[in-house]
Parts: structure tokens; C-alpha cells; sequence
């Protein structure tokens, strides 16, 4: 009977299939990066490179050269077999819940590093950035209205 009870036990620890398969579908999901952030850092082939940094410094610049848009692309490949690793460890690896959890938001944090650096390199990530905050400031204009027609109208 004690037997039974640790086998419970350590099954409860474990991924079931139908947890696997949420996860990699989660993957693949059209909105998968909503909520994720990109890693701090990416281990590649026993470099460490500072991943988040990266990004976020490339989104600073107004404009990138050649060069920069080239090592985009190498290391958009380089990160992309990370993922690739990832994701087919999620697929077929025994996992705690806890790993699994871990391994699916480090894999989506790699597949939003990816869109956010195809973005940054063809420019439509500047073109979103630019579209949201014109449309914030129109609404809060509009909001602004609304607020001093409501105080007019209470103050008669």
C-alpha cells in the first residue's frame, strides 16, 4: 500500500501528456508571448550573452546599421536552435510540473526575444510603438474632454 502512495505521489509530480500538450500548444498559440518576458540571460553553446540587454538596447536606437541587422540575424539562428532544444525537451523529456512550467516560460520568452528581434530589424516594432502612443494620446485628449463637459454639466 505504501508502495502505491509514493507512486501517486511522484506521478503527481510529473507532467501528464495532457499538461505536455496544453504547454506546447501554448507555444504555438497566436498570443503565446502575451505576459512573457524575455530571458535575462541565454546560455549558447557555454557563452552566456546577455539576452534582455540586447534586445532592449536595440530598441533604444533610431536606426540600425548593416552590421547590427546582420548579427540579428545570427543570433535570431542561434536562438532559434536554443528554442528549438527547448521545446523538444518540453515534448518528450520526463518533467516535474515545476521544470515544465520553467522550461514552457523560458521557450516562450526565447519565441518573444525572436519576434521582438525580427520586429526591431524590419522596423514594425518602432511602427507599433509609435501607432500605440499616438492613439494613448488621442484617448487621453478625449478623455480630458469628456471630464471637463461632465464638470460643466454638474456645476450648473
Amino acid at each position: 500500500m505504501e508502495k502505491n502512495l509514493t507512486a501517486n505521489k511522484n506521478s503527481e509530480e510529473y507532467i501528464t501528456d495532457e499538461e505536455r500538450r496544453q504547454l506546447l500548444s501554448a507555444l504555438h498559440s497566436r498570443l503565446f508571448w502575451v505576459g512573457q518576458r524575455i530571458p535575462n540571460y541565454i546560455e549558447l553553446q557555454g557563452e552566456t550573452y546577455p539576452l534582455h540587454k540586447y534586445v532592449w538596447e536595440l530598441i533604444q536606437k533610431d536606426k540600425l546599421t548593416e552590421v547590427e541587422k546582420s548579427k540579428i540575424d545570427k543570433f535570431i539562428e542561434i536562438i532559434l536552435g536554443k528554442e528549438k532544444e527547448d521545446e523538444k525537451e518540453l515534448k518528450e523529456k520526463p518533467l516535474k510540473k515545476e521544470d515544465a512550467q520553467a522550461l514552457y516560460h523560458e521557450t516562450a520568452g526565447l519565441l518573444r526575444a525572436i519576434t521582438d528581434l525580427k520586429e526591431i530589424e524590419d522596423g514594425t516594432l518602432k511602427e507599433s510603438a509609435k501607432r500605440f502612443h499616438e492613439q494613448f494620446d488621442s484617448q487621453r485628449i478625449k478623455d480630458a474632454r469628456l471630464w471637463l463637459e461632465f464638470i460643466k454639466n454638474v456645476s450648473k
